[in-house]
């Protein structure tokens, strides 16, 4: 008997606008699955969170941690000096070379973009530079030419459009790419802002405030909310702002800008209650705009919400039957990670593949603040749960590396002990969340996750400790 073959539709021509994660994700699903696949990119394979956002803001992240390790390691009975000429030990200043940083930051993210490209061509992806539009709900137009005027076009029976957001400019402090910054200019400055004020107070704003102070620089966030990280755990946003605090941050709660000036040799924010913060640079991260303006959505028949966003169902599938999109052009969750998956999901679905419908509460987000902050699954229902909360100043592993902040946070279903979601304060908690999106995916219990065997001593054995310490409580025992 010969190997096992699916039969699927091998003819479909698949149209993706857009090579970010959800299209680069979707062209190599469909390529897999023996589709004719073409990929519309203007900026180059990756898309905007490769070349100017995810991965150069990760990376200035990953600088930043580098230094304040530097900075924290005499803490450990690690101590740098340099002999003077008296031969008496200094202690020499940790140099920060932003323009170098900045320069590497950039060309990682440009060889990152290459390797996707390389990756997609080896697969038998058709990749055409130039701006795409729809024509309709079975061909795509694309703009090939510097002035606007060389067109080519492509039919297609399923057609997915991934084309992301730009940052939101407020009319009152329009970004000049000199003084006033979005997060995609930050990586133009050459020299360490002394006075860095960040307006908003969500993930982009946090994490570059948090960077950047671990850099050097002087920080001010202003945060519309009452907390940083609206939204967010609050006691992950406690921790953070107690970090935050100490390395001599300033947090203004309940601020929000009115104005934005560049003064020429500085900027001056204006709040809305009249007073005023000076500084040398601000970054205006006040979230984003879906890049739909202008593609023949609407033309199509593509229901569009009113903030521009592309409505589409748990499939990527738009109003339109053969039309789909992904990423934070669309009304779900504006994640790279979500993304990926609901590109893959999209073409399964297109092409007849097994498909699972994608699922908000599995979801596992990472903020990469310095300590991270990583979230899964359903984390506020107090209710219908038990939580058991435990510090990771506890934990063996952390006293070791010096980590004073953070904790691990489990959520479990009363009665039947099922994990429904997880919070990890801690360096790392992008690696060590996964574990209990495992649990949540797969539906175990606390006493299942606790007699999973973790090494010691690790980090990872906070999650474990958690587990078994819910053991009973709450939790209906079988007679």
């Amino acid at each position: 008997m010969g190997p096992m073959s699916f039969d699927f539709e091998r003819s479909q021509r698949i149209a993706i606008i857009g090579g970010g994660p959800g299209g680069y994700e979707a062209a190599l699903a469909g390529a897999q699955l023996g589709a004719d696949v073409t990929l519309v990119e203007s900026t180059g394979v990756g898309g905007s969170a490769v070349l100017t956002d995810v991965v150069p803001s990760k990376t200035l992240i990953a600088t930043a941690d580098a230094a304040r390790a530097i900075e924290d390691a005499g803490d450990l009975g690690v101590q740098f000096y340099a002999r003077g000429d008296s031969g008496k030990p200094l202690k020499p200043e940790v140099a920060i070379n932003l323009l170098a940083i900045n320069k590497r930051t950039l060309a990682l993210a440009g060889q990152q973009s290459e390797d996707m490209r390389e990756r997609l061509l080896d697969a038998g992806v058709t990749i055409i530079s130039g701006h795409g539009r729809l024509e309709g709900d079975d061909a795509v137009i694309v703009s090939t030419g510097p002035d606007g005027t060389d067109f080519d076009r492509l039919e297609a029976d399923t057609i997915i459009v991934s084309v992301g957001a730009s940052p939101r400019e407020l009319p009152g402090a329009m970004p000049d790419g000199d003084r006033i910054l979005t997060w995609k200019q930050m990586y133009n400055m050459s020299a360490l802002p002394e006075h860095l004020v960040v307006v908003g107070s969500g993930v982009t704003g946090a994490e570059f405030a948090s960077a950047y102070m671990n850099l050097g620089a002087k920080v001010t966030l202003v945060s519309s909310r009452e907390q940083v990280l609206p939204g967010e755990d609050p006691d992950a946003a406690k921790v953070l702002e107690k970090v935050f605090t100490r390395g001599g941050m300033t947090l203004l709660a309940k601020s929000r800008a009115e104005t934005v000036e560049n003064t020429g040799s500085g900027v001056v924010v204006t709040l809305t209650d009249g007073s005023t913060i000076e500084g040398s640079h601000c970054l205006m991260a006040v979230g984003g705009v879906p890049n739909t303006s202008g593609l023949g959505l609407a033309e199509a028949g593509v229901q569009l919400e009113k903030s521009g966003h592309i409505s589409v169902n748990k499939v990527g599938r738009t109003s339109v039957s053969n039309i789909y999109a992904t990423g934070d052009c669309t009304n779900l969750v504006p994640l790279a990670s979500v993304s990926s998956m609901l590109g893959r999901t999209a073409v399964f679905h297109a092409m007849g593949d097994a498909v699972i419908p994608f699922a908000e509460h599995k979801i596992a987000a990472n903020i990469f603040t310095s300590p991270e902050i990583a979230t899964v699954g359903w984390t506020s229902d107090a209710e219908h749960a038990i939580q058991c909360k435990l510090d990771l100043e506890e934990n063996p592993r952390a006293k070791m590396m010096g980590v004073r902040d953070g904790f691990v946070k489990l959520f479990a279903r009363r009665l039947s002990g099922t994990v429904v979601g997880g919070v990890v304060v801690a360096p790392k908690a992008s690696e060590l969340i996964f574990p209990i999106a495992m649990a949540v995916e797969r539906r175990l219990t606390v006493d299942q996750v606790a007699r999973v065997f973790t090494a010691y001593p690790s980090l990872s054995g906070s999650i474990t400790d958690a587990a078994r310490s819910m053991h009973g409580l709450g939790v209906r025992v079988e007679e």
